[in-house]
């Protein structure tokens, strides 16, 4: 039916759809006159027009909080492991996690007066001793 269609005259996917469907209706007609089933689906197509990219799923984003934070934390103070602290006006700071909340952070520092450090402060925490290129 559809090489029929497209052999006369150049028409669209959807129109093509809909000739096919109503032929189709016809054809399964019993004698009634009424149509044994509907097919509501037939005319829309696969793809969206506007979007190419609707269809694919990427990956999703990762979360903003992990809650990995606190047991993070408590691990290098249970122990005691030498940490490098990057502050957000760049300073970095070395020295072992003594204390933390949920606002801030003890840094125990040996020749060196300990400091409490508010947690938005932080840039970043990276253990001391991991590899070095």
């Amino acid at each position: 039916i559809a090489r029929e269609l497209l052999g006369r005259r150049k028409i669209s996917i959807c129109q093509l759809s809909a000739n096919i469907q109503n032929q189709s209706l016809k054809a399964d007609r019993p004698a009634s006159g009424k149509a044994a089933a509907r097919v509501y689906n037939v005319s829309m197509s696969f793809r969206p027009h506007g979007d190419h990219n609707a269809g694919k799923h990427g990956r999703t984003p990762p979360p903003e909080e992990t809650h990995e934070e606190a047991s993070f934390l408590k691990s290098l103070g249970d122990k005691q492991k030498p940490v490098n602290i990057k502050l957000m006006d760049g300073q970095v700071v070395r020295g072992w996690i003594e204390y933390y909340d949920k606002n801030m952070l003890r840094l125990t520092r040996e020749g060196a007066p300990n400091l409490f450090i508010y947690k938005h402060e932080i840039m970043y925490i990276s253990e001391e001793g991991g590899r070095k290129k």
